[in-house]
């Protein structure tokens, strides 16, 4: 007879049922269902999480662990009567554990919705901060714009000065009238190039006069020499326009012979060199 009923018991399901029923179990597999529904479902709300999505499929797996180690104290139950009713309060208290881990991964989702909320602000932030950034770039690129340009047309006006009164003091010092213009040499420029005659200027034009600018001009008369000899003739004049000059580079300008003056007086003496010197 015991082996027959463990036979229906396995077999035939209607029986397990009835004999469940009986037992008062069948509101309990009723409410593991439900459970195992409630917990699908979470499992789909947390597959649509990005961050913690590990963490929470380890949960989901530990209460499926929890739900097969149920079903196996069902089966012992089965095998046991006499240990049947302190099972069901084992199950039960496994039901509330359940229920309260639902509760926390339900928790978990909130925490997670409201972290996604709080980082997409801060992308919104970051978007708009970078917005503003490129707005000040472009102002700054326009002002660099806007100051080159400046700077340019002070340079220009600077030349067109220099090439001027250097061609006034030529003619006042000298007695000889030279047309000024600008010069390029490969890549690079020199100022102020002008020849008539056996006589030939070369100069530059600056604000403020320093020591490298003066090297400068000598390195621009040695490339004339080499590149377009045909360009010099046999006496030679180096000059320098500038508005300020510092001390060490009208000393170098005075030992090298560079004549470097302002609008208002010559700074180093007028000197005019044979070319090949």
């Amino acid at each position: 007879m015991k082996r027959q009923l463990l036979e229906l018991l396995e077999k035939d399901e209607e029986f397990r049922l009835a004999v469940a029923g009986y037992l008062g179990l069948s509101e309990t597999l009723k409410r593991l269902y439900s459970v195992e529904e409630d917990i699908k479902g979470l499992l789909e709300e947390v597959k649509g999480l990005r961050e913690g999505q590990r963490k929470l499929w380890e949960e989901v797996k530990s209460l499926r662990e929890g739900q097969q180690k149920m079903w196996e104290s069902m089966n012992r139950l089965w095998e046991n009567q006499s240990k049947m009713w302190e099972e069901i309060r084992a199950l039960r208290e496994g039901q509330n554990k359940l229920w309260e881990n639902a509760n926390r991964l339900w928790e978990e989702v909130k925490g997670l919705r409201e972290g996604q909320n709080k980082l997409w602000e801060e992308v919104r932030a970051l978007r708009e901060g970078q917005n503003k950034l490129w707005e000040e770039v472009r102002e700054l690129r326009k002002d660099v714009r806007d100051v080159k340009a400046t700077m340019e047309r002070i340079t220009l006006s600077l030349e067109e000065e220099a090439r001027g009164f250097i061609a006034y003091r030529l003619k006042q010092a000298l007695g000889v009238e030279v047309e000024l213009g600008r010069l390029f040499i490969d890549t690079s420029e020199i100022n102020v190039y002008g020849a008539v005659g056996d006589l030939c200027v070369v100069g530059e034009a600056t604000v403020r006069l320093g020591r490298g600018l003066v090297e400068e001009l000598l390195k621009k008369v040695e490339l004339l020499r080499v590149r377009r000899p045909d360009l010099l003739r046999r006496r030679l004049l180096k000059a320098v326009y500038t508005d300020v000059a510092v001390p060490e580079a009208l000393q170098l300008a005075k030992e090298r012979g560079v004549w470097v003056l302002r609008w208002d007086r010559d700074l180093t003496p007028m000197k005019v060199e044979e070319a090949s010197g």
